[in-house]
């Protein structure tokens, strides 16, 4: 019978360069849609005004950031402990490997490996390593496949894949990998992406991305593309996930991999900063394994609170309560400033 951990983690790009994460906030404030009110720290929220503080976010940005690596280093010694066969990890995919040749909403990446080069896209990085590094990572073909028969034979219309379309790795799973092998002792994990259309109705529309200010916000002529799968789909999906692996004699790592709420996809907030207050909610929710809340959610709550990476977590949440488990530890880092908030949590297996 398969062992299996469950690990929740995210994957913020800034967090692999150098300078003031907050500094989108300061981009946000200077655009023209933004009511009066935001372009100025005094009509903020309290909490956003303490973060932003006399050095616009550079205090709090420094801090957050630790945080992260600390919450990456405990995440990769409990991977580490457990040495898994497999780790599945729940991505979003963001108009990078799928694009408007298709859009799959899940998709299984049974693929024999992977290659990347992270820095061709993101032009420097905290460990000054050179624009042609290449990385390589091992799949698991017969896992994907597995899981996705599985997933198929329980009435889930899953896609899946043994090489790339677009693009190698999307940038959910590029980074996470590099994060969780903070210190560079290498991965030696073999890897079953699971990729998610998280951004639905903005995916091909906005290329994957949020706004950067509100006079971004606003379609052409209101269009939008067709929705994410739904959050309980996602839910339902996990926990079959789990049910197809229970006689496999596999150790397997399932992490899902996202940021909360997003500043850049929460219009109620003007796009300067996250839903925090939702973002808390479904937090409680999950150390209390009140899963309930998480399945209950619908798309349009999704939207409305800038949680569309959220998807990811739902498939954890709902492998979990199939397991019956909640989080042994788990950590919420709140900012108003750096687009997100993030939360980790680990899963021991029982």
């Amino acid at each position: 019978m398969a062992q299996i951990l469950g690990l929740g983690i995210t994957h913020i790009p800034m967090l692999a360069s150098r300078g003031n994460m907050a500094r989108r906030t300061k981009v946000a404030m200077q655009d023209p849609a933004l009511p009066a009110q935001y372009r100025s720290p005094d009509g903020w929220p309290p909490p956003m005004r303490a973060q932003w503080g006399d050095d616009e976010g550079e205090t709090h940005s420094e801090q957050h950031r630790e945080a992260h690596i600390a919450q990456f280093r405990k995440a990769r010694r409990v991977l580490d402990e457990f040495a898994p066969d497999i780790v599945v990890l729940f991505g979003d995919d963001q108009y990078e490997n799928f694009r408007d040749d298709i859009i799959p909403p899940v998709c299984v990446l049974a693929h024999e490996g992977f290659e990347f080069k992270p820095w061709r896209r993101y032009k420097e990085n905290v460990w000054g390593e050179p624009e042609d590094k290449v990385f390589t990572v091992k799949g698991h073909r017969e896992a994907g496949k597995t899981i996705t028969r599985g997933l198929l034979e329980a009435g889930f219309e899953v896609s899946y894949a043994y090489k790339p379309l677009h693009d190698p790795l999307a940038h959910a799973f590029m980074m996470s990998l590099l994060f969780l092998d903070w210190d560079r002792r290498g991965w030696p994990y073999p890897l079953v992406p699971f990729a998610i259309n998280c951004y639905g109705s903005k995916v091909v529309l906005q290329r994957g991305s949020g706004a950067t200010g509100f006079s971004q916000a606003t379609m052409p002529n209101g269009e939008s593309d067709p929705p994410s799968p739904p959050p309980w789909r996602c839910f339902d999906l996990g926990a079959a996930l789990v049910r197809s692996l229970k006689e496999k004699p596999w150790r397997v790592a399932l992490v899902a991999s996202s940021s909360w709420s997003h500043a850049s996809l929460t219009a109620k907030n003007y796009f300067l900063f996250p839903d925090v207050e939702a973002d808390k909610r479904y937090y409680e929710a999950l150390r209390a394994g009140d899963y309930q809340v998480w399945r209950n959610t619908t798309t349009a709550e999704i939207e409305e609170r800038g949680h569309q990476e959220l998807l990811n977590w739902f498939c954890l949440a709902g492998a979990m309560a199939e397991l019956g488990r909640k989080p042994k530890e788990c950590v919420f880092l709140e900012s108003w400033l750096c687009n997100s908030d993030r939360v980790f949590a680990i899963y021991p297996p029982e």
